[in-house]
C-alpha cells in the first residue's frame, strides 16, 4: 500500500471507530481519513474532523447533520445527511478502504454500495453478512471488493487460512468469552440489570455488542457471518467456550493439526491489520505473554444458558429472510431490554417469538431483506404488550 491510503470510516463514533481513528492517528504516513460517518453524535463527529480533516462528513440524522454544518461552516467540508450520506461516504472516489463499523441493519445499504463499487471493506458491521451474506458475496465476486474482517473471531480465521486450500479445512471454532453473566446462576438471570449485562469481562464495546455478548447472541451472528465471509457449511462452524480472549478462533485441518490465533484482547489489533492487509505494521502493543498467562481455558457451550446460538442455527438453516429477521428481533429485544421493559431472559424468547410469525421468504434482493427486517420489528411492535407488561 503505497503512500497514504484514503480511509472512509463509517460509524465514526462508536467504539469501534474510535479504535480505528487511533489506529489512524499511529500510522500518519500510511493512512488518512477522506470521509467519516455517524449516526446522531454532533460533538464528537465535529471534534473528529477538526482533528482529521475529512473532506466529507455524513450524519444519518437530519436534524444532528443540520447542526453538525453550521457548526462546521467555513472549513470547506461538505456535510451529507440520512441513509444516503452514509452511503455517499463510503463511496468517497479517494476511500481505498471503508470501514465499516455501523452498529445494525443501518449499515447495509452503505455496505452493499461500497462492495458494488469494488472497495475494500473492513467490515466490523456483522450484521450486512448475517442478513445478506449471500448477496454479498455474490456481489463481492462480480465487483472484484475485497472484504477483511475486523471481528477478532473473523479476523483470526482470516488470517489463519492464508496460504491454505479451502478443502484442508475440516472445522472451523469461534471463541466465545460467554459475556457478563457467563458464572451468574440461570435462577438469577432473569433478575439481571443492564448496568450489570454492560460489564464485560474482558472487552470494551458498545451496548449492543455487549449484550449480546452476554446471550451469546453475538456468537450467533458469527457463526452466519463466518458460513458467508469463507464459505464453509454450518456443520463445519462450531463454538467453544473460553474465558481469557486470548485464542480468537482456531482452525481445524482434515489432519487433525489445529491453528490457533492468539492476540491481546484489543479490537485495535485486527483493525489495524485490516487496514494494512496485506502487510504488517508494527505496534506497541505486546503480544500475549503465555507464560505470565499461564493457562488457557476452553469448554461447551450451555445450551440452557446461550439459547440464542440455536436460534442462529435455526435461521442459517431456514436461509432466504430468516436471518434478516433473526437479527431485527434481536435489535428489537436489546432495545427493551436496556431500556428496562423486559427482563434479560425476555430475548430469546422475543427473536424466537418473530422466527415463528415469519413466512420465510427467498431473500434475493436488499430491497426485500429490508423489507424482512422492517415487518419483524412490526410484527414485535405489535406484539410488544406480551412481554412488556409481565416486567412492569
Amino acid at each position: 500500500m503505497a503512500g497514504a491510503a484514503g480511509i472512509a470510516l463509517l460509524g465514526s463514533t462508536g467504539s469501534i471507530g474510535l479504535q480505528a481513528l487511533d489506529v489512524i492517528e499511529a500510522f500518519p504516513d500510511r493512512f488518512r481519513v477522506v470521509a467519516l460517518a455517524c449516526h446522531a453524535s454532533v460533538e464528537a463527529v465535529v471534534a473528529q474532523t477538526r482533528q482529521y480533516h475529512p473532506e466529507l462528513v455524513g450524519v444519518a440524522d437530519a436534524a444532528a447533520a443540520e447542526q453538525v454544518s453550521r457548526a462546521l461552516r467555513g472549513t470547506g467540508v461538505e456535510v451529507v445527511s440520512g441513509s444516503e450520506g452514509v452511503v455517499r461516504c463510503g463511496l468517497h472516489p479517494a476511500a481505498e478502504v471503508v470501514v465499516a463499523a455501523v452498529t445494525g441493519i443501518a449499515g447495509l445499504e452503505a455496505v452493499w454500495e461500497a462492495v458494488k463499487a469494488g472497495k475494500r471493506v473492513a467490515l466490523a458491521n456483522k450484521e450486512p453478512l448475517v442478513a445478506a451474506g449471500h448477496l454479498v458475496m455474490a456481489e463481492a465476486g462480480r465487483s472484484g471488493a475485497q472484504i477483511v474482517p475486523v471481528d477478532s473471531e473473523h479476523s483470526a480465521i482470516f488470517q489463519s487460512l492464508l496460504g491454505h486450500d479451502r478443502s484442508a479445512v475440516a472445522r472451523v471454532i469461534l471463541t466465545a468469552s460467554g459475556g457478563a453473566f457467563r458464572d451468574v446462576p440461570l435462577e438469577e438471570l432473569e433478575r439481571v440489570t443492564p448496568e450489570q449485562a454492560l460489564a464485560h469481562p474482558t472487552w470494551k464495546m458498545g451496548p449492543k455488542v455487549t449484550v449480546d455478548s452476554a446471550t451469546l447472541f453475538n456468537k450467533g451472528l458469527e457463526l452466519i457471518e463466518a458460513r458467508w465471509l469463507f464459505g464453509f457449511s454450518p456443520e463445519q462452524l462450531d463454538v467453544v467456550l473460553h474465558r481469557e480472549s486470548i485464542v480468537h478462533s482456531l482452525v481445524e485441518f482434515v489432519d487433525g493439526s489445529v491453528l490457533a490465533h492468539l492476540a491481546e484482547p484489543d479490537m485495535r489489533v485486527p483493525i489495524q491489520f485490516a487496514l494494512s492487509y496485506p502487510e504488517r505494521l508494527p505496534r506497541a502493543n505486546p503480544a500475549p505473554d503465555l507464560a505470565r498467562l499461564g493457562a488457557l481455558h476452553f469448554g461447551p457451550l450451555s445450551a440452557e444458558r446461550w439459547p440464542c446460538v440455536r436460534l442462529a442455527r435455526e435461521a442459517l438453516a431456514a436461509g432466504g429472510t430468516a436471518p434478516a429477521v433473526l437479527n431485527a428481533a434481536d435489535e428489537v429485544a436489546v432495545s427493551w431490554f436496556l431500556g428496562g421493559r423486559i427482563r434479560f431472559t425476555d430475548i430469546p424468547g422475543i427473536i424466537e417469538s418473530a422466527l415463528a410469525g415469519h413466512q420465510v421468504g427467498a431473500g434475493d434482493s436488499i430491497d426485500g431483506l429490508l423489507a424482512a427486517d422492517a415487518s419483524a420489528r412490526e410484527f414485535l411492535e405489535r406484539d410488544q404488550e406480551k412481554w412488556t407488561s409481565s416486567h412492569a
